[in-house]
Formats: structure tokens, sequence, C-alpha cells
């Protein structure tokens, strides 16, 4: 439900920036910047499986030294537990929430299944760098039919694909 997330867009978190307080006991906050990629990924799991949660978004320029704490790298997705427990990565905090909130998994039961479903994401996950190059040319005035061409071609692929 709409209820369950309280999205921080107003204010990205930085340098100077004061620490949030604890994650209350009935969610998980997710550390991310607007426009990640690979946090709408943990982003995406947090609906999908209807976990509680609320995000903090960093500014990656001047990040907070509280964040820094937490997170040496200083990379979005972050995932914080109520208990403090962080884990960062896409794949890892996916796999995570995915265990810690058994009751509606994301992945087949089966080896194979989660073989075949790994093998979908890690093939879908080489389409992400192009839709970066189409951004970034369209901002500078850039002619995108080709790489759009490029693009539809791999979407394509990836529906005509079976592992």
């Amino acid at each position: 439900s709409k209820n369950q997330h309280r999205f921080n867009v107003a204010f990205k978190f930085k340098t100077g920036s004061p620490a949030p307080g604890p994650v209350p006991k009935d969610q998980v906050r997710l550390y991310s910047m607007r426009f990640c990629p690979f946090a709408q990924r943990t982003s995406l799991v947090l609906h999908a499986k209807g976990i509680k949660f609320e995000t903090i978004n960093i500014h990656l320029k001047q990040k907070p030294d509280w964040f820094l704490e937490k997170n040496p790298e200083g990379l979005v997705p972050l995932i914080e537990t109520p208990a403090g427990e962080v884990v960062n990565e896409s794949v890892i905090t996916s796999e995570f929430l995915d265990e810690m909130y058994p009751e509606k998994k994301l992945l087949p039961a089966t080896p194979f299944g989660k073989a075949q479903q790994k093998m979908m994401l890690e093939h879908f996950s080489k389409i992400t760098p192009h839709l970066f190059k189409i951004s970034s040319a369209k901002r500078k005035g850039d002619d995108v039919s080709g790489l759009e061409a490029e693009l539809k071609e791999k979407f394509t692929n990836l529906n005509e694909w079976h592992p």
C-alpha cells in the first residue's frame, strides 16, 4: 500500500547533514540516490515483497561522514535494519531481503529455477549501460536513433532469451 513507504526526496543528505535517527522497529531503511538503477533494484524488491521501508537519499558527491561510517565505500544501495545490520550491493541486498522476509519469495524453490532467474537477471543487467548512453547523448543534444535501435534489439533479444 502507499502508506508502507515514506520517501525523503525533498532533501538529500550531504556533508554536514545530521544522521537520521534509529531505524523504526517495523521497517528497514534504504539509503539510495534518486536516479541510481542499482538502488532501484533494491527498491523494487522492497515493494514486491511488501516490506515497510523508508528511503534516505544520499548526495554521492558530498557524502555525510555518518554515511561513510556505515559504508566506507560510500555507495548505494545500502539497507539498514532496526538491529543496526548494514548490507550493501544491489544483488546482495535483494537476496538478503528475500531471506529475511521469506513470506513472499522472489526466487523459485528449485536450484535450477533460481539459476534460470539469476541468468536472466545477469543478461538484463547488460542493458543498463545502454540506458545511460542514451540519456547522456540526449542531454548533449546528440542523435540517439542508432543507440535506441541497439537498445530495442537488446530488449527483443531479452524477450526471446531462454536459458
